[in-house]
């Protein structure tokens, strides 16, 4: 049914009258003057010809930057096979499979990806994704509150900001405590750490890298948060998987990421994907669908969904999850990226990441009044402090053709100077030189 749009100045009076608004400015009070519509003088209609050239010129006015921005969000290299296999229509024109007998084909690929998720984290069990990485590790949280009964979480004061707003935000009309550390460029303050830890923590979040890019074996804080009964959660970026120690081989309880930088393009900021998995023994307290493989009455091998506690599928507060999308197509893109490169791909990719990364490090530190933070190893991104706001020098790099970096200040008042670089393997010696040589530039100017 389509809804009834009044058009006449008194049919818009008396809509105004029964919402119990005074005038039309009022009813669009809080969106700010700055981002309301200048005119709704809109032109008149046009062929598609004329539309598709239209776009055409806006978009060649477009200047392509060369990307040293992280912070979550990658510009890796995604092979050609991977756009062409996930466009085969049997994929993307797919949607919920709940008839087993007609969705086979979907059902194998979301039953590889929890496969492909479990080889890379080395957990157990995990679903069929989730929505990005944020929800995922609001999720995660949700679930440690599940299973333990407690109320309290601790975040490590590495996790991305942006994941601990998130968190909080789905989490602000619970009756939930939160503790968090202090935020260091290095590695988690364990004192400060074991200092929050009490009986009455459900979990610890921690992140690794964490958003500075720096490396930490979380061994010991894990260790430390099982003796008290605190299960522990770990955000991971899945591509320095390839070469550092897994969240499995540190103890972790569940482990969660964002899944942009398998084989997703940044894509003005989505659709991404969330995944998250955990041990065999929580697998009834984990969000979202899982396929399981079985056998027919014939004995064939066949697959369907064992698990989807998610609000529509069960009543109220028995579902586990109440964020019912899956992004299925995100999960076979990443899939499908996994599969080509492979174990070893996987691991020259993380190397190559590490070394470009090490090499632009390098670089920046022969740049007067520019430090390069060493307080720990990094993957292929790090803190870097320069003697001007971070956000100036950035805005400056756009001219030059770079987008320079994350600038900390954005959610770090103290930290205005900073920004964080990422390099990934898209990035050639000669953009690193380059990137460099317009880096100083602006700083002298």
């Amino acid at each position: 049914m389509v809804p009834y749009i009044p058009h006449t100045n008194k049919e818009i009076e008396e809509m105004l009258v029964t919402i119990g608004v005074k005038s039309v400015d009022d009813l669009f009070a809080d969106i700010k003057p700055h981002l309301a519509p200048k005119s709704f003088n809109l032109p008149s209609g046009q062929s598609e010809f004329e539309v598709v050239e239209y776009i055409k010129k806006l978009g060649a006015k477009n200047k392509l930057l060369i990307s040293f921005v992280g912070g979550g969000f990658y510009d890796h290299y995604i092979p050609a096979a991977v756009s062409a296999l996930v466009s085969r229509s049997e994929f993307y024109t797919a949607y919920t499979p709940y008839q087993p007998e007609c969705a086979q084909g979907t059902l194998q690929a979301l039953y590889e990806f929890q496969s492909s998720i479990c080889a890379l984290t080395e957990m157990e069990v995990a679903n069929a994704s989730l929505y990005d990485g944020g929800t995922a590790l609001y999720e995660a949280a949700m679930m440690a509150i599940r299973l333990t009964k407690r109320n309290k979480i601790i975040m490590d004061g590495g996790v991305s900001p942006i994941y601990r707003k998130i968190v909080k935000t789905y989490t602000s009309n619970l009756h939930f405590e939160f503790g968090e550390t202090a935020v260091v460029h290095g590695q988690s303050d364990r004192e400060e750490i074991y200092r929050l830890l009490d009986k009455k923590t459900a979990a610890i979040i921690l992140q690794n890298p964490n958003f500075f890019g720096a490396i930490d074996d979380h061994s010991d804080i894990i260790q430390k948060a099982h003796e008290l009964g605190i299960l522990v959660i770990e955000s991971v970026y899945p591509i320095s998987l390839g070469l550092l120690k897994t969240p499995a081989e540190m103890g972790a309880d569940i482990v969660t990421g964002e899944g942009q930088s398998l084989g997703l393009p940044l894509n003005f900021g989505g659709p991404y994907l969330g995944f998250i998995a955990t041990k065999k023994q929580f697998i009834r307290q984990m969000p979202g669908r899982m396929v399981g493989e079985t056998v027919d009455k014939k004995g064939r091998r066949c697959f369907v969904n064992t698990l989807q506690a998610r609000e529509q599928h069960i009543r109220r507060e028995k579902a586990t999850s109440n964020i019912c999308t899956n992004v299925s197509l995100c999960a076979v893109q990443a899939l499908i990226f996994m599969s080509l490169l492979g174990k070893e791909g996987l691991k020259e990719l993380a190397q190559l990441n590490l070394d470009k990364a090490e090499f632009a490090r390098q670089t920046l530190e022969k740049i007067p009044n520019v430090t390069v933070k060493r307080s720990s190893p990094t993957f292929n991104e790090f803190a870097v402090c320069l003697p001007v706001d971070a956000s100036l020098v950035i805005e400056a790099m756009t001219k030059k053709g770079f987008a320079a970096g994350f600038p900390l200040g954005r959610y770090y008042p103290d930290m205005k100077n900073y920004m964080i670089v990422a390099v990934t393997e898209k990035r050639t010696k000669e953009e690193i030189l380059n990137y460099a040589k317009a880096l100083e530039e602006v700083l002298k100017s």
